[in-house]
C-alpha cells in the first residue's frame, strides 16, 4: 500500500524507491565533518552530560541545545520556565504520557483528551512556541510516539492539512503494519543504530524529498491555523 488516509509517502518512501531511501539515510546520518554534514544527524542521540537515560520524564538544556541541531530553538523566557520554575509541572506531563512506545502500537487515538495533547497544548502556551517546536521537544523524549511537525512535512505528506497524529497512527497500523516494519527495515539496511526510531526514519526521508523538491520548484507554504497534532 502507497497512499494512506491523510498521509502521502513521498519518492524515498514507496516500496520500489528503496535503494534512493537507503541513499539519503546515509547521506543524512553520516559522520559531520567541520562545515559539512547535517547536524540534525545528532538530534536522536546527543547526550554530552550523559544523563538521557536517567532524566526521561524531564526536559534538560541538552535537549533544548538539541532542537538546534533541526534548526529551531526555544525562547530564551520558555527555556527559562521548562528548566527552572515548571520543571517539576512539565516532568508530571511528560510522566503522564507514558514511557516510549511506537505509535504504531497505540490501539487508540492520541485524541485531545490524552496526556500527549495535553502536553502539546502545555508547551504550545508558551511564547514562540508553535507545532513545530512543540512537536520536536516532545519527539526529543518520545521519538517512537510522536512524529516530528514542519512546514515540509506538512507541505508534502499532511497535505497541509496540519493533521498528523491520527493519520500517522493509522497508517503505520495499516496492513499488519506493513510501513512501521518497512521503515525498520530501512534503518537496518542503512546500518543506523536503534535509537533512530521508526517515525524518525520517516522524518528524514520526508523531509529531505520535500527539500528536494521545493529547491525544483519553489513555493508558498500556506498559513497553519491548526493544531498540527
Amino acid at each position: 500500500m502507497t497512499t494512506y488516509p491523510g498521509i502521502t509517502l513521498t519518492h524515498s518512501l514507496l516500496p520500489e524507491n528503496e535503494r534512493d531511501a537507503v541513499k539519503l539515510l546515509g547521506t543524512y546520518f553520516a559522520p559531520l565533518e567541520p562545515g559539512q554534514g547535517y547536524t540534525g544527524s545528532q538530534f536522536d542521540t546527543w547526550d554530552p552530560s550523559g544523563t538521557a537515560a536517567t532524566n526521561i520524564d524531564t526536559f534538560t538544556a541538552d535537549d533544548l541545545v538539541a532542537l538546534t541541531f533541526l534548526s529551531v530553538d526555544v525562547p530564551a523566557r520558555a527555556a527559562i520556565e521548562l528548566l527552572g520554575r515548571r520543571r517539576g509541572e512539565f516532568s508530571e506531563l511528560l510522566a503522564a504520557v507514558g514511557e516510549d512506545r511506537d505509535l504504531a502500537d497505540a490501539d487508540e487515538p492520541l485524541d485531545a483528551e490524552s496526556a500527549a495533547h495535553r502536553l502539546n497544548r502545555a508547551l504550545r502556551e508558551f511564547q514562540g512556541i508553535g507545532p513545530t517546536v512543540a512537536s520536536k521537544l516532545m519527539a526529543r523524549k518520545r521519538p517512537r510516539l510522536i512524529p516530528i511537525y514542519d512546514k515540509v512535512i506538512n507541505r508534502h505528506v499532511l497535505g497541509g492539512s496540519g493533521q498528523q497524529w491520527e493519520p500517522m497512527r493509522q497508517a503505520l497500523r495499516a496492513e499488519g503494519c506493513a510501513l512501521q516494519r518497512r521503515l525498520l527495515e530501512l534503518r537496518a539496511t542503512a546500518g543506523l543504530d536503534e535509537t533512530v526510531s521508526a517515525l524518525r526514519i520517516f522524518d528524514v526521508l520526508a523531509w529531505m524529498d520535500g527539500k528536494a523538491a521545493d529547491k525544483a520548484r519553489p513555493v508558498t507554504y500556506p498559513v497553519a491555523s491548526h493544531t498540527a497534532t
